[in-house]
């Protein structure tokens, strides 16, 4: 970390404070002083600081020994998505794709190493987990995550293959870096990816990135099926047009 530059603009204690709140997310029941300071990396009277801070500002509660996050993070959540999610109005277009093939079609961005959801159009029900915007799910192993990272620069790309957090969901999931590095490639060279049972088993899906007016890759849709619905090849061939053609209105839609 030593050898990054740091812009002049760079606020640290900023940084540490969103690190902080970041912390108390993954921690719902609540956190002590000295737990929080272990997780961040910060000395007590630090962590006290940035604790009293976030209380004081209404963002953080204390009960007793125990610091959480409060309600007004979701209010501020709530206002961005609601503000600024054009995403509201690329949902008849998805709601087209979903309705053809009775499945879910969704939209995500890249956020770290995982993507998030910024609009969704439910199908069956099939994952185990239940999904909405806002939810997270790892990029190495979604079609979505697929084709995000396909858009990286050449030096974010070999960051992320360097530092991710990569595990095996299921017996298909590419855990190798290497064999993930090339079928990101893939999917940059293809312009979609399909990724079969690698995050859970039983569920395929195809996406394809939406790119700004600079040919940026900024977001990405998907389908995601059932296995025993649809297979890989009649994936490419029935879904992916249509899942093409839903990109180019998007993009006409936010960009043009």
């Amino acid at each position: 970390m030593e050898d990054v530059p740091v812009s002049r603009d760079h606020v640290g204690s900023l940084e540490r404070g969103l690190a902080v709140m970041e912390i108390l997310a993954r921690h719902p029941l609540g956190m002590t002083l000295t737990e929080m300071a272990e997780e961040a990396g910060l000395t007590r009277a630090g962590a006290r600081r940035f604790l009293l801070t976030l209380v004081a500002t209404g963002y953080a509660t204390q009960s007793g020994r125990l610091f959480s996050l409060s309600p007004r993070l979701l209010t501020v959540a709530r206002t961005w998505l609601g503000g600024a999610s054009l995403w509201t109005f690329a949902m008849p277009i998805m709601r087209e794709v979903a309705g053809r093939f009775d499945e879910a079609c969704n939209a995500a961005v890249l956020s770290g190493e995982d993507v998030v959801y910024v609009a969704r159009i439910p199908g069956r029900r099939i994952l185990s987990v239940a999904l909405d915007i806002g939810t997270r799910l790892p990029a190495y192993c979604t079609s979505m995550g697929r084709v995000l990272l396909s858009g990286l620069a050449v030096e974010e790309l070999k960051a992320f293959l360097g530092e991710a957090t990569i595990e095996r969901r299921t017996p298909k999931t590419i855990t190798s870096r290497a064999a993930l590095g090339k079928a990101i490639d893939k999917a940059r060279a293809d312009g979609f990816a399909v990724v079969d049972e690698e995050l859970e088993l039983g569920l395929r899906s195809i996406a394809v990135p939406v790119n700004d007016r600079a040919g940026r890759t900024v977001a990405a849709i998907n389908v995601s099926t059932q296995s025993a619905r649809f297979s890989v090849e009649a994936m490419e061939r029935e879904i992916l047009p249509v899942l093409l053609q839903a990109r180019q209105r998007v993009e006409a839609f936010f960009f043009v």
